[in-house]
């Protein structure tokens, strides 16, 4: 079931709130805020104070185009260069994370062709199954700061064949990964990170996986799991990943699962998301090009223009994230439903 996230419920409240404010932002300290009334718009900041005023505003209206969220970005990227074919990937975000992706995936030798009058969109030729290194030498993925790429590619590097190893800038260092190395070496992989601190540098020596089971903590970030789970697929046998504690983000796992059955893939669910379920994929499936993907945007910055216009009795169109959509948060329009929009 999809639910809305804390970000979603803000929207309500902070916009339900209806008060605009004015704060000042000197240059060593930060003044508090100071609150006026009625909703928000923008004028002038005043140079000499350094301040900023919002005033009131009578209705919200208009047509908000969202850039493409940043985790689906990469998993799309990810998932078409395990896919048989050539994905088209659409309204990808301009960020580091993707450019490090995209990086990446050069550095490895997956195609990808850029479009020359779109630069929010590639064409990524799939390897149909894992990613092997591009020579017997070892391959050194720089991430920087990419979350959302050094936890996928750490899992499905696993998965193919060769030596890698995947660093990043200092803050990387200093970001925990421990809990999904775990998972791996349950599997069979031989990876391994920083054992004092485990974080990275991660250090990958694959010669493919035969699947098996994997027990790992939700506690930490759901984004471990998400790893595994598309991984899973390229794997020789079936693979059963288990929760041993309880799973934080269950929306953005089911938002995994949900882009997974896109490309072909069908994750068997065994227990409540709520409770501590397991994952099984079976060894028979593969990921399919679905030719194009439209990476959505990102439901959860929806949330506050739609709570605008209904607070306010204005008309608002979101695109780039409609009712189809695999995020949790976009059943936060449902609740604006119920506030009585249309």
């Amino acid at each position: 079931m999809k639910s809305c996230t804390a970000v979603s419920l803000a929207a309500i409240l902070s916009l339900s709130a209806c008060q605009a404010f004015s704060f000042m932002t000197p240059a060593v300290k930060s003044a508090p805020f100071v609150k006026s009334h009625s909703m928000l718009s923008m004028s002038a900041t005043n140079a000499e104070t350094n301040s900023l005023t919002l005033k009131p505003i009578q209705k919200l209206d208009g047509v908000v185009t969202l850039p493409g969220s940043k985790s689906l970005s990469n998993r799309c990227l990810l998932l078409a260069a395990l896919s048989k074919g050539k994905t088209r990937v659409e309204n990808l975000l301009e960020s580091d994370d993707i450019r490090y992706m995209l990086e990446a995936l050069d550095q490895m030798k997956v195609p990808v062709e850029r479009d020359s009058d779109d630069i929010t969109a590639v064409t990524v030729t799939g390897q149909s199954g894992p990613i092997d290194a591009p020579s017997a030498d070892v391959c050194e993925l720089f991430l920087g700061n990419a979350g959302t790429a050094m936890r996928p590619l750490a899992a499905a590097l696993c998965m193919g064949k060769g030596k890698f190893v995947l660093d990043g800038v200092p803050r990387m260092r200093e970001r925990p990964i421990a809990d999904l190395v775990d998972g791996l070496v349950q599997l069979g992989a031989d990876v391994q990170c920083v054992k004092e601190t485990g974080c990275p540098p991660v250090t990958i020596n694959s010669n493919g996986m035969s699947g098996g089971k994997a027990s790992i903590s939700g506690k930490m970030s759901s984004q471990f799991l998400s790893s595994m789970l598309m991984a899973s697929p390229t794997a020789t046998g079936d693979v059963t990943i288990s929760i041993k504690d309880e799973l934080i983000s269950a929306p953005y796992v089911a938002l995994t699962i949900g882009l997974m059955k896109k490309f072909g893939v069908n994750v068997e669910v065994i227990g409540e998301m709520s409770g501590t379920p397991s994952f099984y994929i079976k060894e028979s499936e593969t990921y399919t090009s679905p030719e194009t993907i439209l990476v959505e945007g990102d439901a959860s910055s929806a949330s506050y223009f739609l709570a605008g216009a209904t607070i306010t009795g204005g008309t608002v169109t979101v695109r780039g994230c409609g009712s189809e959509s695999v995020q949790g948060d976009v059943a936060f329009a449902n609740v604006m439903e119920q506030m009585g929009a249309t």
